[in-house]
């Protein structure tokens, strides 16, 4: 069943009403409880994940755990449980409003005042957890809400669904896959050690790094190079990207992004709160200027000076080299998207938009009317060449067979296209570009592409016959002659936001 079948059927006694987020472990509905005639989120799991009896045991009592939590910067949970046909889920309080990741990408790096205050209320909601024995694990920008508030936004930390219990030692679920993001995670979770509310910490300050700066504290061509990078690099300095910023930020980052979590802060609540009177200048006696940062504990059979942060090379040991090296060759057929490196179109008088693609995606035009890049632009390729009449058997059996394969960019000019029209008119005009029947079930978002005003949308484009569909994400971007159509699509389940973003930053409108 895909994603969109269960709108409009109830599911726990609940009214699924519309698609609001999902990702790889599980969908986020709008729906009503009819019981209280409220709106919540409801977050429904991944079937294949209710097959695991130690997980949906642990699913249910620690989404309980959380439940029982009072706290203004924690998503209220009202009920987690096993429906009757044994599907996982939790019923949360409905935010109307973005997360972190959409503010990041709509509007680039955020102004310090909000920095300050967003962040505050992050820290505190994973400090409480933290004292309830609970580890988050993925604090991530999509991870945090932002509501309108009278007195200012306020944050909200969700997805607690996949939280562990702080005495749990590694990263791993019994099926040995990574509970995590690879751009936000700890050292601790890759190299599968024990973890604890310090690795949320780590997770913290990677996204803070992201808030002040517009990119990541690391940022690698494939997956396998950014959690070394995690384990053994050093991010450049927050000051190098953002001058105005005083010093004292960078030696309140370098803290918290430490490889080993002996040499973080004691607290999250600690770490925003230095990383304040930082970019404040106020003196502090806890500032690392003052108080240089004491060597941590050497642990039992642990040699002294390994993990050690803030010098210009890490020296890690053999053995801790070696397991690192079998975790992320472990992980690579989960994380690898899009090839190694990434190429550049150069765009054409036919189609006048550059951007860059994965380096392994075959790119072709076609007729001088769309161009495309695709791992299987062929197949592909002819299904958006006959929108009206398009054949979906050849795409059907990659959806089916390899989904992630079943991706690719495309960008076309259209004066038929008005990128200030509505969904419902963009829908209507898509319908006929686009191949198969065109749904389109997000807000029209007013953004910035090539340094053009554009509007951002998100639908589907399905199989009227037999059931086949692809996601996407699309851009209709003004342009003086013709309005530019940019689109990344994807098989249901198989996409990845950071192709998506790439590509769109990527895109300029060079003059033929």
């Amino acid at each position: 069943m895909n994603d969109r079948a269960l709108i409009g059927r109830e599911v726990a006694g609940y009214q699924i009403e519309d698609i609001i987020g999902k990702g790889g472990m599980a969908v986020v509905y709008l729906a009503i409880d009819p019981r209280l005639n409220r709106r919540v989120a409801l977050k429904i799991l991944n079937p294949l994940l209710g097959e695991d009896e130690r997980f949906r045991q642990r699913f249910v009592l620690e989404s309980r755990t959380v439940a029982s939590i009072d706290h203004p910067n924690i998503i209220p949970i009202y009920e987690a449980d096993s429906a009757d046909d044994g599907t996982l889920y939790i019923a949360m309080r409905y935010v109307d409003g973005p997360d972190l990741r959409k503010l990041f990408y709509d509007r680039g790096p955020m102004a310090v005042g909000q920095v300050n205050r967003i962040f505050a209320q992050v820290a505190a909601a994973l400090d409480t957890a933290h004292a309830h024995d609970l580890v988050h694990r993925d604090v991530k920008p999509a991870n945090i809400l932002i509501a309108a508030h009278t007195e200012g936004d306020h944050a909200y930390l969700t997805d607690f669904g996949i939280t562990k219990h702080r005495t749990s030692i590694s990263g791993l679920t019994q099926t040995n896959q990574f509970i995590g993001t690879p751009r936000y995670m700890s050292p601790e979770q890759i190299n599968k050690e024990h973890i604890d509310g310090r690795c949320d910490q780590y997770g913290l300050a990677c996204v803070v790094y992201e808030a002040l700066s517009g990119r990541l504290p690391f940022q690698r061509d494939n997956e396998i190079a950014l959690l070394w990078a995690h384990l053994a690099e050093t991010p450049t300095p927050l000051t190098t990207l953002r001058p105005e910023l005083p010093p004292q930020v960078d030696e309140v980052m370098t803290r918290a992004l430490a490889k080993s979590p002996e040499q973080r802060y004691e607290t999250c609540g600690r770490f925003v709160a230095e990383l304040r009177d930082a970019i404040s200048g106020a003196d502090q006696p806890y500032r690392l200027t003052q108080a240089p940062l004491a060597p941590a504990p050497t642990a039992p059979g642990r040699r002294p000076g390994t993990g050690a942060s803030g010098r210009k090379g890490i020296l890690i040991g053999a053995s801790v080299a070696i397991t690192a090296i079998v975790v992320l060759v472990a992980v690579l057929a989960s994380f690898l998207r899009g090839g190694d490196a990434w190429a550049q179109y150069r765009g054409s008088s036919a189609v006048p938009v550059a951007f860059e693609h994965p380096d392994g995606w075959t790119l072709e035009p076609h007729a001088d009317v769309f161009v495309m890049a695709s791992p299987r632009s062929d197949r592909f390729r002819a299904l958006f060449a006959t929108p009206v009449t398009a054949d979906w058997a050849a795409a059907n059996e990659i959806i089916k067979a390899t989904p992630q394969e079943a991706t690719g960019l495309y960008a076309q000019t259209l004066d038929t296209l008005d990128p200030r029209s509505g969904a419902e008119r963009l829908q209507e005009t898509l319908q006929s570009s686009l191949p198969g029947t065109v749904s389109v079930f997000s807000q029209v978002v007013q953004v910035s592409v090539g340094g053009k005003t554009a509007s951002r949308l998100q639908g589907t484009i399905a199989d009227p016959q037999r059931g086949g569909r692809l996601d996407f994400t699309g851009w209709v971007v003004d342009r003086p002659d013709e309005a530019a159509l940019l689109i990344y699509f994807c098989a249901p389940g198989t996409c990845d936001d950071a192709i998506a973003l790439r590509f769109v930053r990527s895109v300029s409108f060079p003059a033929f």
